[in-house]
This record gives C-alpha cells, structure tokens and sequence, in this order.
C-alpha cells in the first residue's frame, strides 16, 4: 500500500496509507481526516470540487489528463501545470511517496 503525503488548505501534512484500486479522491477525502475536500459529485467527473496538486510525481505514474478533466480544471482558480482532479487518478504502487496539496476554493 503506497504511503501518500496529504496536505491541507492550511497547510499541515498527514500520512495517509492509500490502498490499491480506491481513487486518489476517495483516500484524501474518506482517510486523510481533513475535510478540505468536498468532492460533491462523488467522483463522476462534473463538478472539479476534488482539485488538487500534485507534487513529487515522476512522469508516467500519473494517468494521462483526459479531455474532460482538462476541460474543468480550466475554470478551476488556481490550476497550475501540477493541477489534477483527484476523482481521475487510481490509486496504483507508483504513487508511494508523492505529495497532494488540496486546491484551495475559488
């Protein structure tokens, strides 16, 4: 089980074990204990409520940022070139040791 750095709006970090085939969204939201995240359409892709960034994550361990979810980081304040909509990233062994910031709100 990779072991991933959450970070809160605020700014204080937490380990948080992130088990195989669950979303990135599903780890920082139900396991981080903040509750930064609101992720209101539950992971559907519709709403970029699960922003967040990225940090220390070697190309190609991340998933390839699709259409749609580019489309709505576009209107997300503060997308940066580390910007990702949590829903859309798998939990996978290649994420041990990276590090997401959550996104702050508009």
């Amino acid at each position: 089980m990779p072991i991933i750095t959450v970070i809160s709006r605020a700014g204080e970090e937490r380990q948080v074990a992130a088990e195989i085939g669950r979303t990135l969204m599903q780890v920082v939201r139900d396991d981080s204990g903040f509750e930064d995240l609101v992720a209101m359409c539950g992971g559907c892709l519709s709403c970029a409520t699960c922003h967040v960034h990225v940090e220390g994550a070697a190309e190609g361990v991340l998933p390839p940022l699709g259409p749609d979810e580019d489309d709505l980081l576009t209107g997300s304040p503060g997308r940066s070139a580390s910007s990702r909509l949590s829903c859309q990233v798998p939990i996978t062994e290649k994420l041990e040791g990276i590090r997401v910031r959550i996104a702050d709100e508009g």
